[in-house]
């Protein structure tokens, strides 16, 4: 699909871990702007990813990034908070585009016509970008959390449901940035595990 300016790529990080916020990102390419190597960010070492961060930034005609809370998850759902980091992303960009591009099934509410589009980071420019931001923000700010709950691996999984975070759960009970209405921890505050202080 080719993608002219003002047209812009939304995609978001985060939906399945256990912990921390859900992130999104909202990219705007000039039409005559071609960054090699944009693919889904999940398929891209971190190093790579990052690298492309730094020249999508520096290309774009605009970006935002932006996200929504583990009490916002808690509160909405998963899917609606990640639409609500969508429509905050792309509320963030300081100019209106033309149209959206979503990845995925679901579209955010916006003034601008949107569409979805499964696979839509692996086959639209702007998706992808939108994909490699959103993800290394995210990693970003689980690394951040990991200096905080350093018990937990974040630096590790980033709150992915991984044997070594399922392991650190057992031991020491679910924090303030674990996600209450996923099942691993739900389960563990319905048996009576406590979230420990911070």
């Amino acid at each position: 699909m080719s993608l002219r300016g003002g047209i812009c790529g939304v995609d978001e990080s985060g939906r399945g871990p256990l912990a921390g916020p859900v992130y999104a990102a909202a990219v705007i390419l000039p039409g005559n702007v071609v960054i090699e190597g944009l693919a889904d960010s999940k398929t891209l070492p971190a190093v790579r990813r990052e690298a492309l961060a730094i020249e999508i930034r520096s290309r774009a005609a605009a970006w935002a990034v932006a996200s929504a809370s583990v009490a916002e998850i808690d509160a909405l759902n998963i899917l609606r908070a990640s639409l609500l980091a969508m429509q905050r992303a792309v509320e963030g960009l300081g100019v209106a585009p033309r149209r959206v591009v979503v990845d995925g099934l679901h579209c955010p509410e916006l003034a601008c016509p949107v569409r979805a589009i499964v696979r839509g980071d692996a086959s639209v420019a702007a998706i992808s970008a939108a994909s490699i931001l959103a993800k290394v923000a995210r990693d970003a700010a689980m690394m951040e959390l990991h200096l905080r709950y350093p018990q937990y691996g974040f630096d590790c999984h980033k709150g992915y449901a991984t044997e070594l975070h399922l392991a650190a759960l057992r031991a020491h009970g679910a924090c303030a940035v674990h996600r209450r209405s996923f099942a691993p921890v739900r389960l563990m505050l319905e048996s009576g595990t406590l979230f420990p202080p911070d």
